[in-house]
């Protein structure tokens, strides 16, 4: 398991069949949360935990490499966001060491 210390999943509705239900418990002891629109919302209304996703988008967006889906493989997409990722962690941690 790569990543132990999580087992809690937040999902949007469009995930809340039973494949990924099946490919968490193949993967170990997760619980999910299908996070759902109201049906009774006429207009743009915040998701509660949606949120922290979208700003994660907005954060890799920032990288030109990801911007756009060129890359031939799976293996090479994923490191660009972990390099993104690495990217982001850096300059939050270099703003931090600044801060008196």
């Amino acid at each position: 398991m790569r990543f132990p210390w999580l087992r809690h999943v937040f999902a949007d509705g469009g995930y809340a069949g039973k494949k990924l239900r099946a490919v968490l418990k193949a993967h170990g002891d997760w619980t999910i949360e299908i996070i759902k629109r109201s049906d009774t919302a006429k207009s743009f209304e915040v998701l509660p935990r949606r949120w922290v996703v979208e700003r994660t988008f907005g954060w890799f967006g920032r990288c030109r490499r990801l911007a756009k889906d060129w890359e031939r493989s799976i293996a090479s997409s994923v490191a660009w966001v972990t390099i993104a990722s690495i990217r982001v962690m850096i300059r939050r941690l270099a703003t931090y060491c600044y801060v008196k």
